[in-house]
């Protein structure tokens, strides 16, 4: 039977061997070159990506949120303006120019 012992030495051994051999070397070096090419361009971290893709969800959200009590409001502004307008018998209530719906694409 295999010792054991004799095996995880030779393991350590190896691994040894392997960490001070010129492949680690190299390993390392070109590891330091992409980084230091990946610093150099304009990128984002993906961390940080999601963060700012789940704050503009959430921005998000609160605009359509915001753009629904907007529209309830002027309805009730709407209805209470044009109660007052058939009590006092003049014509329709002016009323406010609304801005047209974003264009901007959703991502």
């Amino acid at each position: 039977m295999l010792n054991t012992t004799s095996l995880d030495d030779l393991a350590a051994r190896i691994g040894k061997v392997i960490e001070s051999s010129p492949a680690k070397d190299l390993e390392r070096n070109v590891k330091a070159l992409l980084q230091a090419g990946l610093a150099r361009l304009d990128v984002v971290p993906r961390q940080e990506f999601d963060t700012q893709a789940h704050v503009l969800l959430r921005t998000r959200e609160l605009l359509e949120a915001l753009e629904a009590r907007v529209a309830q409001l002027e309805a009730r502004l709407g209805e209470t303006a044009g109660v007052a307008t058939s009590a006092t018998g003049s014509g329709p209530a002016p009323q406010s120019p609304v801005a047209p719906e974003s264009t901007t694409p959703d991502l």
